[in-house]
């Protein structure tokens, strides 16, 4: 799981967003705006508080929060199978070395 470790608010409801990895990239949440429980980012200075959370996910006066590894996925362009391989590649990596 990737963590969000540093959040900059950019107009039109966009998020640059710094993970633990040190990755970066750009996130455009404008098309949630007024639906359902982002019905309180109508009120922009609302989303502009955006924090983060202990999990390294983002959220909204304890009202709204974002997955960070579906922030990330956006961000960088991943698929749920890359992370997974990704996890797999790392876990035989870590067997290998525990083994020396």
């Amino acid at each position: 799981m990737h963590k969000v470790t540093a959040v900059e608010v950019l107009e039109g409801y966009r998020l640059k967003l710094t993970f633990d990895d040190g990755r970066q990239g750009v996130v455009d949440v404008s098309h949630l705006v007024g639906k359902g429980v982002f019905s309180i980012w109508s009120d922009y200075n609302v989303f502009r508080k955006v924090q983060i959370g202990e999990c390294g996910e983002l959220i909204w006066n304890d009202e709204v929060d974002i997955c960070p590894d579906a922030l990330y996925m956006e961000a960088t362009g991943q698929r749920p199978e890359d992370l997974s391989r990704l996890r797999g590649i790392l876990r035989q990596q870590l067997a290998l070395l525990s083994e020396r």
